[in-house]
């Protein structure tokens, strides 16, 4: 026996037909477009905000891919920005303190919001930092900033590899710095977890992420390879700048 179907059945038919058409045409299936930047998730309200990329999330490869740069920066970078918000919503005195003076507090902060504070505030001030100075291509220090690298580090391959052996040395996460005094001198160190020197009340020139967050979609455990593949992003005009702002006692984070 033929099977038949009402009209109303026929049309529910036709209307399941029409919107899965539509879906693989414009929708569910079809090909994200590349984003300049991913929007990072909504954040509570409070005083800090996830800055932007300030070049496209493909603009450092080969060297760093642009999935690992777009999850790091509007992912665990936005994170950060979310639950250091969340932690100072109740204490409005901290939440109106720029980030530096902020991380140079912790041990004035509520014990309660204390470990918060110093990991998502330290997170946020070094990425903050980390975006600016890459994206470049091929430069070199130049002017003072170069005097001082050959006089405080030895010079632009020594400080490289000097570097490179203080971020592989890192247990677990944590970061690399090239310090900056008010006088021009500088300094090489490295912290654990999102610790920066900005909670002692030391300026950061420069510094790299060795997180795995960092490099291991495209490194994996070759943390070493990823320290020396870094150097080539780095935007030593972009540095060069930190190093005036910082002699001039208007370098930030």
């Amino acid at each position: 026996m033929a099977t038949t179907f009402s009209s109303s059945a026929q049309l529910s038919r036709r209307g399941a037909l029409a919107g899965g058409a539509l879906l693989l045409a414009g929708g569910l299936f079809a090909t994200p477009r590349q984003a300049y930047a991913q929007a990072a998730p909504a954040a509570p309200s409070g005083p800090y905000t996830l800055p932007p990329l300030p070049y496209a999330p493909n603009a450092n490869e080969p060297h760093i891919d642009a999935a690992t740069m777009e999850l790091h920066h509007g992912k665990h970078h936005a994170a950060y920005v979310t639950n250091l918000n969340t932690a100072l919503k109740d204490h409005s005195q901290l939440a109106a303190l720029p980030l530096e003076e902020l991380l140079t507090k912790l041990a004035e902060a509520p014990e309660s919001v204390r470990t918060a504070l110093r990991n998502n505030g330290g997170g946020h001030a070094n990425h903050a930092m980390f975006w600016q100075i890459m994206g470049g291509k091929d430069s070199t220090p130049s002017g003072e900033l170069a005097e001082a690298i050959t006089r405080d580090l030895g010079g632009l391959d020594k400080m490289k590899s000097d570097f490179n052996t203080a971020g592989g040395r890192v247990f677990g996460s944590g970061w690399v710095f090239v310090t900056v005094a008010r006088d021009g001198k500088l300094a090489l160190t490295s912290r654990p977890n999102q610790d920066t020197p900005l909670m002692e009340g030391t300026k950061v020139l420069f510094g790299n992420d060795v997180w795995e967050h960092a490099y291991y979609l495209k490194y994996q455990n070759r943390r070493p390879e990823y320290l020396a593949a870094w150097w080539n992003v780095v935007d030593w005009a972009k540095v060069g700048e930190r190093y005036t702002a910082a002699k001039a006692g208007t370098l930030k984070v």
